[in-house]
């Protein structure tokens, strides 16, 4: 985005593709200079919770993503990886805050009732597991984020009849994945645009119910994966969308994931959880005291969601060989580069490093 910190030469999914996540970042603030606190979605769904990763998962997680441990247990899957004061809703629970959980930490399978219907097999905490929607499909590439918010619209509705809506919920959209260009598979420009699409109609929702006036949504990546940036490979999208978020303006404060945490902590009146986010740096720079109440409307997409993948094409073996059932059991710069010479048609730049001497 020309308004702020860019480098067109390094897009692939530019505003054709991500129409919302733009109006959003235009609308409200555009953050230029946010960066995430993880390397990786083992650590960084840890970051993103709990303001921390556990000495467990900093020092397995290299194993796994070599490929000498073939197995993910860092959501909840095993005991060692909870960190020390548990995660934000741990926090949460403890005050007695209402809270509604869509996709976190939660096992479910398609089942043969009915399509969009699951069948939850178990949620990994016991604080979520009373606060899941169970009908909110966990990661599935196969299956649309457009379909995931409609879930939560539906909980919406009911929240409007009764007045009353959680004050802290969690909602994972994680399609932005991409299958690669695996043969069959919805491409990857698809994927995108239902991912940001699927974003947009929850903030339009959001922003034309009752609740909008006192409302604010965060958005973050729990990692940046190694993304292509000019600045850092740690820099990362980021979104505060509120009546009370600065309109049409661009915060270049450095921020980073616990900056986040801690600004939800401020709002609810929680504690911090680590030394990280007690001494991170609130996002006050992106609030005003007065509200804009002004509705979100929706764009719409501008390219088909359920194009997929042709059976050949110079990068599908390569992306059959990549295991989607789950986040990150594939080489990150593999599929960085698979992306990029699909999408671009050229040769992926060569990364470029720096270092301070003494």
């Amino acid at each position: 985005m020309k308004e702020g910190n860019g480098d067109a030469s390094l897009v692939l999914f530019g505003e054709r593709i991500t129409p919302n996540q733009h109006k959003l970042a235009r609308e409200f603030v555009l953050f230029d200079n946010f960066y995430v606190n993880s390397d990786v979605s083992a650590d960084g769904h840890s970051w993103s919770t709990a303001a921390i990763a556990a000495d467990y998962v900093q020092k397995m997680w290299p194993n796994s993503y070599a490929g000498r441990r073939k197995h993910y247990d860092y959501e909840g899957q095993e005991r060692a990886s909870a960190p020390g004061a548990g995660y934000l809703w741990t926090n949460a629970a403890a005050r007695g805050i209402s809270m509604r959980n869509y996709g976190y930490f939660v096992d479910n399978l398609p089942t043969a009732a009915g399509e969009g219907e699951v069948q939850i097999s178990g949620v990994r905490d016991p604080i979520l597991s009373r606060v899941t929607n169970p009908r909110y499909r966990a990661f599935d590439l196969n299956y649309s984020d457009v379909e995931r918010v409609k879930v939560f619209m539906k909980d919406l509705a009911e929240f409007e009849k009764s007045g009353q809506m959680p004050r802290l919920m969690f909602m994972r959209l994680g399609n932005d994945h991409t299958s690669g260009t695996a043969a069959g598979k919805i491409a990857p420009l698809s994927s995108v645009a239902d991912n940001d699409y699927a974003l947009g109609l929850l903030v339009e929702a959001v922003s034309h119910s009752r609740f909008w006036p006192s409302m604010a949504i965060f958005v973050l990546e729990d990692d940046a994966q190694n993304g292509a940036d000019h600045v850092d490979s740690h820099r990362s999208p980021a979104f505060a969308i509120s009546p009370y978020v600065k309109h049409r303006a661009v915060d270049g404060t450095m921020y980073n994931t616990t900056s986040m945490l801690r600004t939800i902590e401020l709002m609810l009146g929680l504690n911090p959880m680590t030394h990280f986010d007690a001494g991170a740096r609130p996002m006050n720079a992106a609030f005003q005291s007065a509200a804009n109440v002004a509705p979100y409307a929706v764009e719409k997409p501008r390219i088909q969601l359920d194009q997929r993948n042709p059976a050949a094409s110079a990068t599908a073996a390569r992306s059959a060989r990549m295991d989607f059932s789950q986040e990150d059991r594939i080489d990150e710069d593999e599929l960085n580069d698979i992306l990029w010479t699909a999408i671009r048609g050229t040769t992926p730049p060569p990364p470029v490093r720096s270092y301070f001497g003494r």
